[in-house]
């Protein structure tokens, strides 16, 4: 990890400046916490989900440090709770997670740049067939899930691979020459999908947008800073119109069956709707931003366990970590009778003590992993498990990059599989440990068996008679 003297008077800049504007010490230790997360988490191979991942998860962190520092507003974790306790050890889980993938990204050979490796494993036209096709496959696969508890896990795991057809698909329409038009016909194209669901499925193609922009990206290109740009805007607006509608879209959802049936019924009623959304006046759209900042900033059911913890309700000594790792390595395809762990809405209504909604409703409200880990250990050795969790992630990044030739494939694997594994602060360990170890068993092996399927294309036979592999690297246009 390489420092250079211009890179410390920035952030020493930046650390000043947001000391002195937000009139608290947390948010300047937060910018060069942000800053050594980045350092820590760079692959150098022009991917950038790994630092993209702890960026949001040190957004999720710090959000209302800032927000209130800016505007003036609170939110309820302002007022509800001591939330400062909670801010610094989050941002003690952003570093130690970072810390842990750089060890696991050390256990592995960095690639020999000298050795050619093959780019492009399809060619455009198929690609285009494959992401039509899944558009259609998702919503089949993701309503027989509940049917099969048993492979649940597969299904869904699998379903995801669709991100990775998106990615590419944005990848190749950022490919020089850039065809900026069609890819925000597909961005565009994906955020009404995503937005006519009854979640917010709209802001990974936008992530996915953005990281296929950076791994092309130059500073001196102004286009570029324009796109990053409005990718970014197009986020923030997009968060803010979905906070506005979904209150009253979701319970219509619910309470009408064309909804369920009729893509255009939605998309009717939420361009209806976001026209409400901004006929209203600058209070209203506040009270949104509001809401979105609450919403996005995870720490207020997190301050109120850690208020309670050890004070009224014990130490764990790690059984939540445990039961979630048990409950891993225990896969349900061979232990269909295992039982389900407990609820994340119930640890919430246990340690921070408010009444939350639960699977009673059909929802989970958690209070993440950082929580979990203060209420299992304690500081310090809560950031244990969070440094252990990121070697895991930093080995397996490292790994499948050696493993996966084509450069697309690893690209379009590891930029869905690690994005969805990391950049949740608010997700539970349960839900984390599954998540991650389901992508690298059940979607990193399928795309490690399609990589050497693919290989055999190259091989060529030498005048001896044996088999020599012949890579290319040209870019296809």
């Amino acid at each position: 990890m390489r420092f250079a003297e211009l890179e410390f008077v920035g952030v020493g800049i930046a650390t000043f400046l947001a000391y002195y504007l937000a009139d608290d010490w947390i948010a300047g230790a937060a910018i060069v916490a942000l800053w050594l997360c980045v350092k820590l988490v760079s692959t150098h191979d022009r991917l950038f989900v790994l630092p993209l991942a702890l960026t949001f998860q040190w957004t999720q962190t710090v959000l209302g440090v800032f927000y209130k520092a800016f505007t003036g507003r609170e939110v309820q974790a302002h007022y509800a709770s001591d939330y400062r306790p909670m801010v610094l050890m989050g941002l003690g889980c952003c570093l130690a997670l970072a810390g842990g993938i750089k060890l696991g990204l050390s256990l592995r050979k960095p690639l020999d740049p000298n050795v050619p490796r093959p780019d492009f494993a399809f060619t455009f036209g198929p690609l285009l067939i494959v992401y039509a096709a899944s558009i259609f496959i998702e919503g089949s696969l993701l309503t027989i899930a509940p049917d099969y508890p048993s492979f649940r896990q597969i299904i869904t795991t699998l379903d995801t691979a669709r991100l990775g057809v998106l990615f590419l698909i944005l990848r190749r329409l950022c490919a020089p020459p850039p065809r900026w038009g069609l890819m925000a016909v597909v961005v565009m194209g994906e955020i009404v999908l995503g937005i006519t669901g009854f979640f917010a499925g709209f802001r990974e193609p936008l992530v996915l947008g953005v990281l296929a922009v950076l791994e092309v990206f130059d500073r001196r290109n102004s286009r570029h800073w324009a796109v990053v740009v409005i990718g970014i805007v197009l986020a923030g607006t997009t968060g803010l119109v979905w906070m506005g509608i979904r209150g009253e879209y979701r319970s219509e959802y619910v309470a009408m069956d064309k909804f369920a049936t009729s893509r255009g019924a939605r998309v009717e009623r939420v361009r209806d709707l976001t026209g409400t959304f901004f006929s209203g006046g600058a209070n209203d759209l506040w009270a949104t931003t509001d809401a979105l900042v609450d919403r996005m900033w995870t720490i207020y059911y997190p301050a109120l366990a850690v208020a309670r913890v050890p004070k009224i309700l014990p130490h764990t000594n790690g059984s939540i970590f445990m039961a979630a790792l048990t409950h891993v390595v225990t896969p349900r395809v061979f232990f269909p009778n295992k039982p389900e762990l407990m609820s994340d809405s119930d640890q919430v209504r246990k340690y921070s003590n408010v009444a939350v909604a639960g699977r009673e409703h059909g929802t989970s409200i958690a209070f993440g992993y950082a929580a979990e880990s203060y209420i299992d250990f304690g500081v310090p050795l809560m950031f244990a498990p969070v440094l252990a969790f990121g070697v895991f992630v930093g080995f397996c990044y490292a790994m499948f990059r050696q493993l996966i030739w084509h450069r697309e494939l690893f690209v379009a694997f590891g930029t869905v599989a690690f994005w969805l594994s990391v950049y949740l602060f608010e997700r539970s360990w349960g839900t984390s440990l599954g998540v991650t170890v389901g992508f690298m068993v059940y979607l990193g092996a399928p795309v490690v068996l399609l990589d050497r399927f693919l290989l055999v294309r190259f091989a060529a036979p030498r005048p001896s008679g044996e088999p020599e592999l012949l890579f290319t690297t040209a870019r296809e246009h």
